[in-house]
């Protein structure tokens, strides 16, 4: 089953991956200086992920392709790992809209 992992970087902040079923990271958060901000960015990529609008696709300067999820007032609430071609891109994306809204959580700080 997917899962929401939060961890805690070195410099404290909390921050979660979104593993999809084979555990493979689709979707990685900014550092938040809160657990209960990072919940809520949590909840946030199970809203916003359902609608393809909040999907930004980008390609990296080394032509490598990635994307960003965002809220609906703009701001990043997740961004992709880079993949070698668009479809791959376009697959990740389809990945977390599929696996983002039932996926549990995983506290790895506690």
């Amino acid at each position: 089953m997917s899962k929401f992992v939060i961890t805690k970087r070195t410099n404290g902040e909390f921050q979660f991956n979104l593993k999809a079923d084979n555990s493979q990271t689709i979707l990685s958060s900014e550092g938040y200086s809160s657990k209960a901000n990072c919940l809520n960015g949590i909840d946030s990529v199970k809203k916003h992920s359902q609608l393809d609008s909040n999907f930004e696709k980008k390609t990296s300067s080394n032509g490598k392709y990635y994307f960003n999820l965002k809220a609906s007032n703009g701001q990043v609430i997740g961004t992709s790992e880079m993949y070698e071609t668009e479809s791959g891109r376009d697959n990740g994306i389809a990945s977390v809209k599929k696996n983002a809204p039932d996926a549990t959580i995983d506290d790895q700080t506690v």
